[in-house]
């Protein structure tokens, strides 16, 4: 590996970290719940107004990237599962579509038809809410109880390129815990994936 190459690694390795600050903590309550943001179907919603009676899953994600597309028929068939069981569920990209133009509005709205997406899938236009969260990953999730506090934050499961493999069912068992008003028994896992194409500052 020449030194160039070496020096471009680490600048893309540490350029999240450039952008987000420390992951929230758990017990937080979600920053920036009142920000509106344009969902697909051209409405506008803030987490809070995606808030359940007894949970809210915020989920940090695009369209572009591979780390998603593994993972994207589980997290849609959980999304839209525990909508109906009074979670609720909030799908935001972050990613700046001029450096990924997969992850346009259009595309997104694409996505979302195709998916069968009962849940709100909205664009965060500054990166702003993503910052706040300390989001650096696609996907990345956050799961608040019912008080509004983060109970769980990481990776869906163990494994992104196999369902069948999957030992770890982090994402699905925090969800059910948080349905009957329990605490889940993993808190906080390694959220993998795409780094988020943050926005610039303006």
């Amino acid at each position: 590996m020449t030194m160039r190459t070496l020096l471009c690694a680490l600048l893309v390795a540490a350029a999240p970290a450039a952008f987000a600050g420390e992951p929230l903590a758990i017990g937080a309550g979600a920053p920036m719940a009142e920000v509106k943001m344009k969902n697909v179907d051209g409405s506008m919603l803030s987490i809070a107004d995606a808030k359940g009676e007894k949970g809210t899953l915020v989920l940090f994600t695009c369209n572009h990237c591979p780390y998603v597309k593994g993972w994207e028929s589980r997290l849609d068939e959980l999304g839209n599962a525990y909508l109906a069981k009074g979670i609720g569920v909030i799908a935001i990209n972050s990613n700046d579509p001029a450096v990924q133009a997969e992850d346009s509005f259009e595309a997104m709205q694409a996505r979302a038809k195709e998916k069968g997406r009962k849940y709100p899938y909205v664009v965060d236009d500054t990166s702003d809410v993503a910052r706040a969260f300390g989001a650096t990953k696609t996907p990345e999730i956050f799961l608040f109880d019912a008080e509004g506090k983060l109970v769980y934050h990481g990776a869906p499961d163990d494994n992104v390129k196999d369902a069948a493999q999957v030992k770890e069912t982090w994402l699905a068992d925090a969800l059910a815990a948080v349905a009957l008003g329990k605490t889940p028994a993993t808190e906080r896992t390694k959220a993998l994936g795409c780094s988020i194409k943050f926005r610039n500052k303006s």
